[in-house]
């Protein structure tokens, strides 16, 4: 499908706005060679080949230079758009480029809103629609694996699976529907065994892929880490330490932090969302009680909890009840017990975790650690990437569900065809079985971009950059 006819030329800076070599202008629409060849001093562009490149200025009207640029053409539908499309590479300068930009926009095109030329790709059948989403997954990669994932989809892996199961469902409703039309003369068109089997196929297809969305968005949204522990454990510390920075305000005075601090850290080419919080205990004080109100609403929220002790001070019962408590409040989130400031205190190691030897009692912890000297932060590392994919199969060739869109789809298609199944077994009639497998259908449609509506597709792409 091509319907480039449709689209005015729209513009739009591609490359970020700042200062630097170059500088890209995009302009895509029915009749844009034409409209920029106005504006441009050079080879004529409307007799220029596709996939050309050519030199020239970029002048206003009253023949005032704008900037030298270098004109590349593509003629429809040979174009990341399908449409005729130049891209006009100027100096990257904010005021030259946005005056090359506005002098483009004189010519009678309008400027471009954000995702729009995806948009037209997807329109006009260039990507489906589950690659056009991943073009603004790759744009927002924060981290080598969320950009692996990204790239995959780009390369049609999801939509194609997804695609193969579709038309097996397609099959089954096209003989159900036949069998429909013949009622009368009792024709049977569809093995109904066979019909179940093929369904049953089609439902675990589609929990394989719902298996793999929490590893999937870990990886696109990152891993929220929560550090949680008393005043002075050392968070903050343990924070600018994986991060190489000093975000988080470290001083010897309990209560420091007084709200949740985040911070992005990439380990492995897996991207951790750091959370510093404010230290759990008692106060008066209303700014820190609210800090550690806070502290308690980001460990409900975390996908990873590092509860940090500070191994120098005595034991405290009250605090040993604390972790207990929160261990099992933590339930399926994965749990780090890490005792801090061993630089302070004698350890010593046994089997596969330390434990610390205080007045009182023995305390297991996953690991000891000195975040000031660095003393088993390479191990704690480590064991934070461990623990956050435990019992996630993950390497980077797993096909992986990425978008809380595609999972909800999924889930509604899963439900569909687990009705039909079960519509089988009572021995309901076709028609029944027929609205089931459509509603399935529909679902799997508006992952690929078979089926869709304004609605759907306003909300996709109105989270892209405009440009893109």
């Amino acid at each position: 499908m091509n319907n480039s006819a449709q689209h005015p030329p729209a513009a739009a800076i591609a490359t970020p706005v700042g200062e630097g070599g170059i500088a890209v202008v995009r302009v895509s629409g029915y009749g844009t060679i034409q409209k920029v060849n106005r504006c441009f001093r050079g080879k004529n562009l409307e007799e220029a080949d596709s996939h050309t490149v050519h030199f020239g200025r970029i002048v206003r009207p009253d023949g005032r230079i704008v900037d030298e640029v270098l004109a590349t053409l593509f003629h429809a539908p040979r174009s990341y758009t399908g449409e005729e499309t130049v891209e006009i590479s100027c100096h990257g300068g904010v005021l030259v480029t946005q005056a090359v930009l506005e002098t483009i926009l004189e010519q009678g095109i309008r400027a471009a809103e954000p995702g729009e030329f995806t948009r037209r790709a997807f329109l006009n059948g260039k990507l489906e629609l589950s690659q056009a989403e991943a073009v603004a997954d790759l744009i927002h990669a924060k981290s080598i694996k969320a950009a692996d994932a990204a790239s995959q989809q780009l390369e049609g892996r999801l939509g194609e699976h997804i695609k193969i199961f579709r038309q097996q469902i397609i099959d089954a409703t096209a003989m159900v529907e036949l069998e429909l039309d013949f009622i009368e003369e009792d024709v049977e068109f569809a093995n109904k065994e066979q019909l179940r089997q093929l369904l049953s196929e089609v439902r675990s297809e589609i929990d394989a892929l719902l298996d793999t969305y929490e590893t999937g968005r870990l990886v696109k949204d990152g891993v929220k880490t929560v550090f949680i522990g008393r005043p002075n454990a050392g968070k903050s510390t343990l924070l600018n330490t994986l991060t190489g920075t000093d975000r988080a305000i470290v001083t010897d005075i309990a209560g420091t932090t007084r709200d949740t601090i985040d911070a992005d850290w990439s380990y492995e080419g897996l991207l951790f969302k750091l959370i510093d919080t404010a230290g759990l205990r008692d106060t008066e004080d209303r700014i820190e009680a609210e800090g550690v109100r806070r502290s308690q609403k980001a460990f409900e929220r975390a996908d990873l909890v590092v509860y940090l002790k500070d191994l120098s001070l005595p034991d405290d019962p009250a605090e040993r009840t604390e972790i207990a408590s929160f261990q099992k409040r933590a339930a399926q989130t994965p749990f780090l017990l890490v005792g801090t400031k061993k630089d302070l205190f004698q350890v010593s190691g046994k089997g596969d975790s330390d434990t610390v030897t205080s007045a009182d009692t023995r305390v297991e912890y996953d690991l000891t650690i000195s975040a000031l000297s660095g003393e088993n932060i390479s191990s704690l590392k480590q064991a934070m990437k461990q623990r956050a994919l435990e019992n996630k199969d993950y390497d980077t060739s797993t096909l992986l569900v990425t978008s809380s869109r595609h999972r909800d789809a999924l889930q509604k298609a899963r439900e569909n065809v687990e009705r039909a199944i079960g519509a089988l077994d009572q021995g309901m009639t076709g028609d029944f079985l027929s609205i089931d497998l459509r509603a399935a259908l529909q679902e799997l449609g508006t992952i690929t971009g078979e089926i869709t509506n304004e609605h759907i597709l306003d909300s996709i792409f109105s989270r892209f950059c405009i440009g893109k």
